[in-house]
């Protein structure tokens, strides 16, 4: 079953979906991150990045206050608020895109809500409860990711016998399980997390075969961008050079059915999915 393609609204934000993929941009407030740590840990710097995103046509600004690339180790509640939290509340006054928080910690994602975030981006799929409780009370959307381990250990070994088939199993089970919490159905993204505990074959298999999880009645989230598996296609060691290898996924991903590319490069990949939406448009 294919999910919808209208318009999502709620009570806090609304998304369209007519036009196909739409653009979320990250907006990585650390110090650590793989590909922009230590770039927008200033909040006015950070708050300018986020209004030129939307300017360049993001539909989405995702706030992530603790890194997660391979190796990362967790970072307080408490930290994590200090860092977002006044971007939130900064940023909220000057766009009206929706703004998500990447976090898997119950305590952040209040915390962003209460400074105008309408959204939560959660790597373990709702592992805290007090994470499905608090999206079903604010009725707000989340995206609901597989990774295999956590972010220190993910990538040690990562080991599937049918990595679609089991990560496809996954997030059913976790979508199920947030309805079952009163979160509803057309207010869940699917993510198969891409690089999070996966080799590069583990990543092309997903992708080769993404419109599986696009027929599951879902929205789904891609986020492929500057990976690591890219770096090692292409040879490109640094991940701003890996711009077309991005934009090469961020097509794949659009043309089988993805609602939501997450990227750092908005201008680009808004022409890339812009591009397609009229491939898949043209009339024949």
């Amino acid at each position: 079953m294919k999910p919808p393609t209208h318009h999502l609204e709620w009570p806090s934000g609304r998304l369209d979906f007519t036009g196909g993929c739409r653009v979320m941009g990250i907006l990585n407030v650390t110090p650590d991150s793989f590909s922009d740590g230590g770039d927008f840990l200033d909040v006015d710097r950070a708050v300018t990045r986020g209004i030129e995103m939307v300017q360049q046509g993001a539909a989405i600004i995702d706030i992530g206050a603790e890194s997660t690339r391979p190796g990362a180790a967790p970072v307080a509640a408490v930290e994590q608020i200090r860092r977002a939290v006044p971007i939130i509340q900064k940023l909220r006054q000057q766009v009206t895109v929706p703004i998500s928080i990447d976090t898997r910690q119950a305590a952040v994602a209040e915390a962003a809500i209460e400074a105008g975030a309408s959204m939560l981006n959660d790597i373990s799929a709702l592992e805290d409860e007090a994470m499905a409780v608090l999206a079903a009370q604010k009725q707000v959307p989340v995206v609901l990711m597989h990774i295999q381990g956590t972010p220190e250990t993910m990538q040690q070994a990562p080991q599937y016998d049918d990595v679609v088939a089991e990560v496809m199993e996954f997030l059913m089970e976790r979508a199920k399980y947030a309805e079952v919490m009163g979160i509803a159905r057309e207010r869940i993204f699917l993510d198969p997390g891409i690089g999070f505990g996966k080799t590069t074959d583990h990543n092309l298999c997903l992708l080769k075969r993404l419109e599986l999880f696009c027929e599951l009645g879902y929205r789904v989230l891609v986020g492929t961008s500057r990976k690591r598996f890219i770096g090692q296609l292409t040879g490109k060691d640094r991940p701003a050079e890996r711009l077309a290898g991005t934009a090469a996924t961020v097509a794949l991903a659009a043309m089988k059915g993805a609602s939501i590319v997450r990227v750092h490069d908005v201008a680009e990949m808004v022409d890339v999915v812009r591009i397609v939406s009229a491939v898949q448009n043209a009339v024949t």
